[in-house]
């Protein structure tokens, strides 16, 4: 009996994070699945939603030219990586920093994109950040390039390689990394990211342009 009692305590305290009650579904009627982190509620999939809380449209720019303008503009844009629609259903959409912020919302009513202080919340409660991406990354390598080092998924946060959209409008490192936004400003023409890499386990904090494109996840208010 004690044997087994400890097996238990063993076992709560092994699984960081349990999947929520709770779903986000945004304007355009996309449903997202939730995981609980402590006091936190996060959506475990990257989001899609090509209008802000109010329903304007968010700019879709394809090409590097309307990617290069809408930033120059301040201008909230989204697209998908090397512009391929199918890309969207693994990966979500590509956001710039400009569609994190817009005062019209990003994120459905009732949540969030994350602050940078929150990231640093989800990751510590992870085990810190030399650890805590390999307990988010999907595992396997069907999408991630191997080795996928350390990829257990054990938070089921799912990350998946979404690459980015850099500061000249081209994309970069499918399958190789996971970008994403917080809603912090960094400087005045940088935003705090967290970034997951294939060949790491580790979760990495970083300033980047404003202009680039990454993926967004939300958090509950």
């Amino acid at each position: 009996m004690l044997m087994l009692l400890l097996m238990s305590v063993i076992t709560l305290f092994s699984v960081p994070l349990r999947a929520s009650d709770d779903r986000m579904r945004d304007i355009d009627g996309n449903g997202y699945h939730a995981i609980t982190a402590g006091k936190q509620v996060w959506t475990a999939e990257n989001l899609r939603v090509s209008r802000y809380r109010n329903g304007d449209a968010i700019r879709h720019a394809a090409t590097r030219e309307e990617w290069l303008d809408a930033a120059a503009k301040g201008e909230g844009a989204w697209c998908y990586f090397d512009n391929d629609p199918a890309n969207g259903k693994n990966f979500g959409r590509l956001y710039n920093w400009y569609a994190v912020n817009d005062p019209r919302g990003l994120a459905p009513k009732g949540w969030h994109v994350p602050t940078d202080r929150e990231w640093s919340e989800l990751t510590a409660f992870l085990g810190g950040e030399a650890v805590a991406g390999g307990k988010m990354k999907e595992a396997g390598r069907s999408l991630w390039r191997t080795p996928n080092e350390a990829a257990t998924n054990t938070s089921g946060f799912s990350a998946l390689p979404g690459g980015l959209r850099g500061i000249d409008g081209v994309f970069a490192f499918g399958a190789q990394s996971a970008y994403f936004w917080t809603s912090a400003e960094h400087s005045p023409s940088l935003g705090w990211y967290r970034v997951l890499n294939y060949h790491v386990a580790t979760v990495v904090r970083s300033g980047e342009e404003k202009i680039d494109g990454m993926s967004v996840r939300c958090v509950r208010d």
